[in-house]
């Protein structure tokens, strides 16, 4: 483990068609994973294999966040963002926090633990649920996304955060220097689609063209809490489409 201490929504590409029987949506799922690594890291291969096979159960949305805060030690992350590493810090500074460190898998936006840890992991994804039902359903080159209501629900926001479901990168230098890494669900673009009602519920539609930038074929929308000064709260519902 290494520590550290410290969109616009328009999409200028052109529509492109996806057969709705294409897309694989998964909906009710009981955990969303967020790991935070580096390809910098070399406590991180452990996890980020480790997600991959977590992200195969149809009950789990896996999303990785490579941060670019190790990049100074020889190797620049291919995939790695400030922004990352700032969602990152916000999510420490939520828990009263100032350490963030890789490899760090975060469940349901309420905790996190040692992602290369199996029994940590283990623990935590055994009392993991999310009880806001999010649906997505694809069509006419749209994405259709439904959050139902829920009296008495926390102040929350919508995020659309996109993905490329695997990538595969060699790596030169650093840590990791000569090893082949295969990546998946790698975060390529994290927006705020607006606030969630929880009296009526909230209804969306996107074009699918600003879920395929960047080299995205994924996306996942999430139901977060805000906490106050804007920093993140607990995931209460998800759903996740890939095209």
């Amino acid at each position: 483990m290494q520590s550290f201490s410290f969109l616009s929504a328009a999409a200028a590409a052109a529509l492109i068609a996806v057969p709705a029987a294409a897309a694989e949506v998964r909906d009710h799922p009981r955990a969303v994973l967020e790991l935070f690594t580096s390809e910098g890291c070399s406590s991180c291969p452990k996890a980020d294999a480790r997600l991959t096979e977590l992200g195969k159960q149809k009950d789990v949305i896996a999303l990785a966040y490579h941060v670019d805060y190790w990049d100074y030690i020889g190797w620049a992350d291919t995939f790695g963002s400030k922004a990352n590493s700032d969602h990152q810090k916000a999510y420490a500074q939520s828990w009263g926090s100032s350490r963030i460190f890789t490899p760090q898998l975060v469940i349901n936006g309420s905790s996190g633990v040692v992602g290369s840890r199996d029994e940590e992991v283990t623990k935590a994804l055994d009392t993991a649920k999310l009880d806001l039902p999010v649906t997505l359903n694809v069509g006419d080159n749209m994405l259709e996304i439904g959050v139902a209501p829920q009296a008495g629900g926390p102040q929350a926001m919508v995020w659309l955060v996109t993905f490329k479901d695997h990538e595969q990168v060699a790596i030169s230098r650093g840590e990791n220097a000569g090893r082949t890494m295969d990546y998946s669900q790698i975060v390529t673009g994290r927006q705020m689609l607006g606030m969630w009602d929880p009296v009526a519920g909230t209804h969306l539609k996107l074009p699918l063209s600003e879920l395929m930038t960047g080299g995205a074929n994924g996306a996942v929308i999430l139901v977060q809490a805000d906490k106050a000064g804007g920093l993140p709260g607990p995931i209460i519902g998800a759903a996740s489409v890939q095209l």
